[in-house]
């Protein structure tokens, strides 16, 4: 019996932001460095991954709750929800498949 994808209901209407830089500002203003950058996907607030020192997407998750980032490294196309620990392509956003 094949595994069921786990459903997530941010996903299905999500229209992806794309980030306006490519810096983690908290990051810049501690004067520190990041490893990869994501985007969060309610407000557009660009912030420093998990393999990053201070784990800025995160924390920016646990603060506002919003849900849902993308990564904004160059060859990578996903979405991830914290919510429901769903990761998927970009390009199958939209299909009803959440």
């Amino acid at each position: 019996m094949p595994l069921r994808m786990r459903k997530c209901q941010h996903l299905q209407s999500l229209v992806v932001i794309d980030p306006v830089e490519h810096v983690c500002r908290k990051c810049m203003e501690m004067g520190d460095t990041w490893v990869h950058l994501r985007v969060c996907q309610t407000c557009g607030e660009v912030n420093c991954c998990d393999s990053s020192k201070n784990r800025h997407a995160t924390r920016h998750f646990r603060e506002t709750h919003h849900p849902v980032v993308a990564s904004a490294e160059p060859g990578e196309d996903w979405v991830y929800c914290y919510e429901d620990e769903v990761i998927r392509p970009k390009a199958v956003l939209g299909n009803g498949k959440f």
